[in-house]
């Protein structure tokens, strides 16, 4: 019975009609439904998830922007002050004397210049050897940083800005801004260098926060990292470094290390000297959770900023919208299925009923369902449909039928009754018409003809006949079976 009942279940042709029509409403409303909410989900997911990309790119550009505007403006300052007319004197001072005098007037130049903004760690002037004549921090007045390469290029007479490196000196990380200073008939004197802090430049790379697990990192030209939300990263280099960047930068002494570590990421290999905007996915250390990074690069300067968050926040609003696609299938799916289970028995109520009432036909048994087939055909019949003109066709054809029905029962009633009188007349007649039949009854007569005697009543003489005759009868009606 179990097997059965899972074959029909298995089995859609042996469903019963409601649950086909159920399925049928069902199966044509989601189907579609489903397809086009897919469609459209997917064109949703696709868009807000370049939306998230922009968002990150967006905010990489502006941090990005804000270092460049500092770098503008402070290098504006550095070809300012390395101009000034103080300052141009005292390098291109000929003798030690000539320069002692100047240099109240030029140490006073570079004074002010350093306490207009919080953010200048030193400012420093050296002649053409490389050598620091005079600084705001009396540390750097003496040192030779002939090896550096602002000093190289500006010495060339180019604009220099270097990349956050650790001071010889102070050891404190900083950027430095240089510039050559001409003397009135243009042979380059010296240099002028000023220097950012480091943290200061880092400050405004960490203060822009997506979400708790998001965090802005600074890049310079060779992928190292120099400006990072964990300090422990610093100065770590994205990809594996070529062994001549290396030497490079042992030589320059840029970062104050021995050795650049490498992180060995090789997902963000495309943020490394990036001239457009970006995005990336990658994992680091690799059993953590996916992130997403959007970058841009800085104009100013061969730096890429990065804005880093994780996957699942970056998912976030995606997961949101896929839960509200597929509710709304849920919900709408459940309003469709309920709408079709009442339908469906709305249409398979009078068919059931049209069902009993066949059987009830069928079985003779009609007259004691009629009321209740009534009642529930009566339900249908309000409808104008098919269903209702079949329901009231089929009331009228049990009813012409019922009435046939006992017609026709009152016929075989009658019928019967006329076999019956016609097969007694028969059977009278095969008695009568018998010869032993007509003899008894001659021999009856003759009796009757006789004189009854003395010793006999008449009464008795009457009965001794009759069983006579019905022996007679008896014995007639074995032989003819």
């Amino acid at each position: 019975m179990k097997i059965k009942h899972l074959h029909r279940f298995f089995y859609p042709p042996a469903w019963p009609i409601a649950a086909k029509i159920s399925a049928a409403l069902v199966a044509v409303a989601l189907i579609p439904m489903s397809f086009i909410s897919y469609y459209n989900l997917r064109q949703s997911l696709d868009s807000i998830e370049a939306g998230e990309y922009r968002k990150l790119e967006l905010l990489a550009t502006s941090v990005a922007s804000r270092l460049d505007q500092l770098i503008i403006d402070i290098q504006r300052i550095v070809v300012q002050v390395s101009s000034d007319r103080h300052v141009v004197n005292f390098l291109a001072a000929t003798s030690s004397g000539e320069r002692s005098g100047l240099r109240n007037d030029m140490q006073q130049a570079l004074e002010n210049v350093f306490r207009s903004n919080p953010d200048f760690d030193a400012i420093f002037i050296m002649d053409k050897e490389g050598r620091a004549v005079a600084a705001t921090d009396p540390t750097f007045v003496g040192q030779n940083y002939a090896f550096r390469e602002y000093f190289r290029s500006s010495i060339q007479g180019n604009s220099y800005i270097s990349s956050i490196l650790v001071g010889k000196t102070t050891k404190r990380p900083g950027m430095f801004l240089s510039h050559p200073v001409r003397s009135p008939s243009g042979e380059i004197v010296g240099v002028l260098v000023l220097k950012i802090r480091g943290a200061d430049i880092r400050a405004i790379v960490n203060t822009l926060q997506v979400g708790s697990q998001s965090y802005a990192f600074l890049i310079d030209q060779q992928g190292v990292i120099i400006s990072h939300a964990d300090q422990s990263l610093l100065y770590h280099s994205l990809i594996s470094l070529p062994a001549d960047i290396l030497k490079q930068i042992a030589a320059d002494r840029r970062y104050g290390l021995e050795q650049i570590q490498s992180l060995n990421i090789a997902e963000l290999r495309v943020m490394v000297k990036a001239k457009l905007v970006g995005h990336a996915i990658y994992r680091f250390p690799p059993q953590q959770m996916p992130r997403i990074v959007g970058f841009a690069p800085l104009a100013e300067q061969s730096w890429v900023l990065g804005i880093s968050e994780p996957k699942a926040q970056f998912a976030a609003p995606l997961n949101r919208l896929i839960w509200l696609h597929g509710s709304s299938v849920v919900v709408v799916g459940g309003i469709t299925a309920i709408m079709a289970l009442l339908l469906a028995r709305r249409i398979s109520r009078p068919i059931h009923a049209l069902t009993e009432a066949a059987q009830a036909i069928e079985h003779d048994d009609f007259d004691s369902h009629v009321l209740e087939l009534r009642q529930s055909l009566a339900k249908s019949t309000n409808s104008q449909d098919d269903i209702g003109q079949l329901v009231c066709v089929f009331l009228k054809m049990a009813e012409k039928v019922k009435m046939r029905d006992q017609k026709l029962k009152m016929q075989v009633q009658e019928l019967r009754i006329e076999i019956d009188e016609t097969k007694r007349a028969n059977n009278v007649a095969e008695i009568t018409e018998n010869e032993h039949f007509q003899q008894l009854q001659m021999k009856i007569q003759k009796l009757r003809e006789q004189t009854v005697t003395v010793s006999e009543t008449e009464t008795e003489y009457y009965q001794r006949l009759q069983s006579k005759v019905q022996s007679l009868k008896e014995r007639s009606l074995k032989t003819e079976v």
